[in-house]
């Protein structure tokens, strides 16, 4: 809209009625003119994380002029520095609809836990007919297929498979003579370490500053807690690499490509060698 990258945006998908726009802090000013967003509209606004071990932060609300809602958040709000706002093209979202969509949205933010929720309350759903919860649902597909491509994730399960973890076949292991039982997964953004992983409870003079930094920040944050005698993480956990995976589980420098392995043993480095050979 600005002809600026880092400016204002407006998506849209064919045969979808609904229509987003991406609009950073600075420039919701310059919406003012748009009629478009004077309407009932769901919105999210995001703010970055304050560390490596913190979340990014979301803000979902509803809004029957979404221009001014997102001018008083302006002024009241200081954490965010992106909204994306999703309306109906054709005007047929009423307040029960923003109000439904609003509560779904935050329930489906607090399931996959990829950022901190900063709503002070939990979103009323309103009362609707099968057929508009049918037509909304289907709305939310949208929203989330959008919102993902505009690169927040905060839909999107760290691991979007239903298999427990415990048997799934691409699931990688770590085990050492101290202490440590690890059980992670390769996804799209990174390396998940999965809840109740056990990692060592010392580590060694040589571990990079960076990693011990990390494992330090994990454990104040309580990511990581001490329980039967033995540090475990608390939930699931998205790290940047397999090898900063494994040097925060070993307490040690480690090449997460050897040192993470299948159920038959067969390292990570090994795995990714056999699937390139099959392309």
């Amino acid at each position: 809209m600005d002809a600026d990258p880092d400016g204002r945006m407006i998506c849209e998908l064919s045969n979808w009625t609904g229509k987003a726009y991406r609009i950073p802090r600075g420039k919701v000013k310059n919406c003012a003119d748009r009629q478009e967003l004077k309407s009932t509209a769901v919105y999210l606004l995001f703010g970055k994380a304050e560390s490596s071990t913190t979340k990014p932060k979301v803000y979902i609300g509803e809004a029957e002029n979404v221009y001014g809602r997102l001018v008083q958040h302006v002024a009241e709000k200081e954490f965010w520095n992106e909204s994306v706002v999703f309306i109906s093209k054709d005007e047929n979202l009423n307040k029960a609809h923003i109000k439904y969509l609003e509560s779904r949205l935050f329930e489906i933010a607090t399931l996959t836990a990829r950022y901190e929720l900063q709503n002070s309350n939990t979103p009323t759903r309103s009362s609707i007919s099968e057929s508009d919860q049918s037509e909304l649902e289907e709305f939310i597909e949208y929203i989330k297929m959008l919102i993902n491509t505009m690169g927040f994730k905060v839909f999107e399960p760290f691991i979007k498979d239903s298999l427990v973890a415990s048997v799934n076949s691409e699931n990688l292991y770590i085990k050492s003579t101290k202490g440590a039982n690890a059980c992670g997964k390769r996804v799209a953004d990174g390396f998940v370490i999965f809840k109740g992983t056990i990692i060592t409870n010392d580590i060694v003079p040589s571990l990079s500053k960076g990693f011990k930094a990390l494992r330090d920040e994990l454990i104040e944050n309580k990511l990581i807690n001490e329980v039967n005698g033995k540090l475990e993480f608390m939930s699931d956990y998205l790290f940047s690499s397999p090898s900063s995976a494994a040097a925060v589980v070993l307490g040690r420098n480690a090449n997460g490509l050897m040192e993470w392995k299948d159920n038959q043993g067969k390292e990570l480095k090994a795995i990714e060698a056999q699937e390139i050979q099959q392309t």
